[in-house]
């Protein structure tokens, strides 16, 4: 399913105090952008936030867990989202504190990627 556009400006105006942040549509649900940087996930109208070893505990210790899904083979793959617990809702500026551990987490993520090599040289004929 698809999120409303009043559900996008809601995390757009909760999350304000972070700075320009853009949601775009993927795969029936959202991502949340500061800049290029994709912290945050929208599923079902729920908000989800990027974890590591640095802030998984705040979610846990909160009862919430990882987004997963099933592969075909039955296997259940977690991700490295957590659902943002309900009351945060009601304090923004908290919200923008988990919101910059979420951003944290991205780019430490980002900086253990390989670097993307250059395009690849075109294969001699044979």
């Amino acid at each position: 399913m698809a999120v409303s556009a009043e559900y996008k400006s809601f995390i757009s105006e909760m999350l304000e105090g972070l700075g320009p942040i853009r949601i775009r549509n993927m795969f029936g649900g959202a991502g949340v952008y500061l800049d290029d940087l994709m912290f945050g996930l929208i599923l079902s109208e729920n908000l989800f936030f990027k974890v590591d070893e640095r802030n998984r505990a705040d979610y846990v210790d909160e009862g919430q867990r990882p987004v997963s899904y099933e592969m075909a083979s039955g296997k259940i793959v977690e991700m490295s989202y957590y659902e943002v617990p309900e009351r945060l809702y009601d304090e923004p500026d908290e919200l923008v504190v988990w919101a910059r551990k979420a951003l944290d987490a991205a780019l430490k993520a980002r900086a253990a990627k390989p670097a993307r090599s250059a395009k690849k040289s075109p294969r001699k004929p044979r």
